[in-house]
C-alpha cells in the first residue's frame, strides 16, 4: 500500500507556528509599556467568596476574619534589586511590628510579593495576578516609574488601592487616578530643590543631565528642564542610558565633552555609579542624584569614590532618632531582622506600611472604598512626627525634600547647602 506523501509546507508550518507563539509570549512579558487603556481589562472585580488557596471566607478581596493581604510587585532580581528588597523589608517591618501588637481590629497583616525585575511587562502581569488570582486587598510599595505606569491604570480600573509607590513621577499625582495614594514628594520637587541649591549655593549655570531612557528618566529630565528654565538657563548636555543596563559610556562621553559644573543623575544606583566613575576620569563636577537612586546602594557601589555625591531624599535620615517615626522604625527593624541595615528606602517602606495601617484602623467594616476614603479625605495624618496632608485633587502626602551628601566614611549626611561636604 502506497503511503500518502507528506506536504512539505504543512511540515514546516508546525514549528513556525510554535515559534510565532513563543515570540508573542516573550513580547507580552517584556513589552516596554503595558496598555494604559482601562478598557483592556475587566471593569470591576466582584468580591471573591473564599481564599483561592485555603478556602477561608472573605468579606472583601484580601480581607479575612483573621488577616488582611496586600500585594507588592517590585524588582527583587537584576540591577535594581536592592531597591525592591529594601522597600519590601520596610513594609514587612511595619506589618510585623503591628502584628506583634495584635494586628488591626484583630486581623494580622500579610504581604504577597512578586518579582517584576524592574520591567513594565512583568509588573503588569504581576499586578493582574495579584488582583485576580491572589485577590489582594491593595497594592503597596511598587518600585519604579515605568513599572508603576504599567500597573496604575489597571488597579485604578478595578478600584484597588495603589499605596505609596516608590517613585516621584508626575502622572501618579493625577487626581483622576482615584485609587492612587502617594506618600513622597515628586521628582519635580526634588529637581527644583537641586537646581535651587546649585544656583543659590554654588552659582552654577552649566548643568548636564544623565537620565534613564524611559518614563522615569523623562520625568526627572522634565523637572530639571523646567527648574532651569525658571532661572533663564538651559542644560549644556543631556544624554541617556537604557533601563536595566550599565551601558553609560556614550552618556559619559557626551557629558564630559560639554564640561559641566554639575551633573544631575536620573537613574538607578549601578549605572549612576559607573557614570560617576567614568566622568571623574575627565572632569570634576558636582554630582547629584534623585532619591530613587537608593543612597545606601549607591554608596556601596561607589566605594571609595562615593564621597561628595549629593542625593535628594524624601524621608528623614534613618539615623535621625529625634524624629519619633525614625526611632520607632529602628526599634521595629531590629526586632524584625537584627542584621538589617537601616536606610532611606526601607524607612520609606516602613512609612508606607504605617500609612496602610492608618487606613485600616479607620475601617472596622473594611472595604477598599472605606480604606481609600479614610486616607484621601484626611486633612492630615501624623506618622509619629511626620505629617502627611491629603485633600481634594491632592493625592500626595508629603512635599518634603532633604539634601544629603555621602561623606568620607560612606555615611549619608543631611546638609543645609551644597557648600557643606559632610
Amino acid at each position: 500500500m502506497t503511503k500518502p506523501k507528506a506536504d512539505p509546507s504543512s511540515a514546516s508550518r508546525a514549528p513556525l507556528a510554535t515559534l510565532a507563539m513563543g515570540v508573542m509570549l516573550v513580547l507580552a512579558a517584556c513589552s516596554v509599556e503595558a496598555p494604559d487603556d482601562p478598557n483592556a481589562v475587566s471593569q470591576g472585580t466582584p468580591p471573591p467568596t473564599s481564599d483561592p488557596v485555603t478556602g477561608d471566607t472573605q468579606a472583601s478581596p484580601g480581607v479575612f476574619d483573621d488577616r488582611v493581604v496586600f500585594g507588592q510587585s517590585a524588582a527583587f532580581t537584576g540591577p535594581a534589586q536592592a531597591l525592591g528588597k529594601a522597600m519590601r523589608m520596610g513594609i514587612e517591618t511595619a506589618f510585623h511590628e503591628r502584628n506583634q501588637a495584635g494586628g488591626v481590629h484583630g486581623r494580622t497583616l500579610e504581604l504577597v510579593t512578586k518579582d517584576d525585575r524592574y520591567e513594565p511587562g512583568f509588573a503588569y502581569a504581576n499586578t493582574r495576578e495579584l488582583i485576580s488570582k491572589d485577590k489582594v486587598f491593595g497594592l503597596i510599595g511598587e518600585v519604579g516609574t515605568p513599572t508603576s505606569r504599567s500597573a496604575a491604570r489597571l488597579v485604578d480600573s478595578e478600584g484597588v488601592p495603589f499605596l505609596a509607590p516608590f517613585t516621584g513621577a508626575g502622572f501618579l499625582r493625577d487626581p483622576e487616578l482615584g485609587s492612587v495614594v502617594n506618600l513622597r514628594a515628586s521628582y519635580a520637587q526634588e529637581t527644583e530643590h537641586m537646581v535651587e541649591r546649585l544656583t543659590a549655593d554654588l552659582g552654577v549655570t552649566r548643568v548636564a543631565v544623565m537620565y534613564q531612557n524611559d518614563t522615569y528618566g523623562q520625568s526627572g529630565l522634565n523637572g530639571v528642564l523646567a527648574a532651569l528654565e525658571r532661572r533663564g538657563l538651559e542644560p549644556v548636555a543631556t544624554w541617556y542610558y537604557e533601563r536595566n543596563s550599565s551601558a553609560v559610556k556614550a552618556a559619559a562621553f557626551h557629558i564630559a565633552a560639554a564640561n559641566p559644573e554639575a551633573v544631575i543623575m536620573i537613574g538607578a544606583y549601578q549605572p549612576v555609579a559607573k557614570a560617576i566613575s567614568l566622568l571623574r576620569m575627565d572632569i570634576d563636577p558636582t554630582f547629584l542624584a534623585v532619591s530613587f537612586v537608593g543612597s545606601n546602594a549607591l554608596a556601596r557601589e561607589l566605594g571609595d569614590e562615593a564621597a561628595g555625591v549629593f542625593v535628594t531624599q524624601v524621608v528623614p535620615p534613618p539615623d535621625d532618632v529625634d524624629t519619633p517615626v525614625v526611632a520607632e522604625y529602628l526599634t521595629a527593624l531590629n526586632a524584625f531582622d537584627a542584621n538589617a541595615e537601616p536606610g532611606f528606602v526601607s524607612l520609606e517602606g516602613y512609612m508606607a506600611g504605617r500609612l496602610a495601617i492608618v487606613g485600616l484602623e479607620a475601617c472596622r467594616d473594611l472595604t477598599r472604598e472605606c480604606f481609600l476614603d479614610a486616607l484621601q479625605t484626611s486633612q492630615s495624618i501624623d506618622l509619629s512626627g511626620v505629617t502627611l496632608r491629603y485633600g481634594p485633587g491632592d493625592n500626595q502626602g508629603s512635599d518634603e525634600v532633604i539634601m544629603t551628601v555621602i561623606d568620607d566614611l560612606g555615611r549619608i549626611v543631611a546638609v543645609a547647602n551644597l557648600e557643606e561636604t559632610g
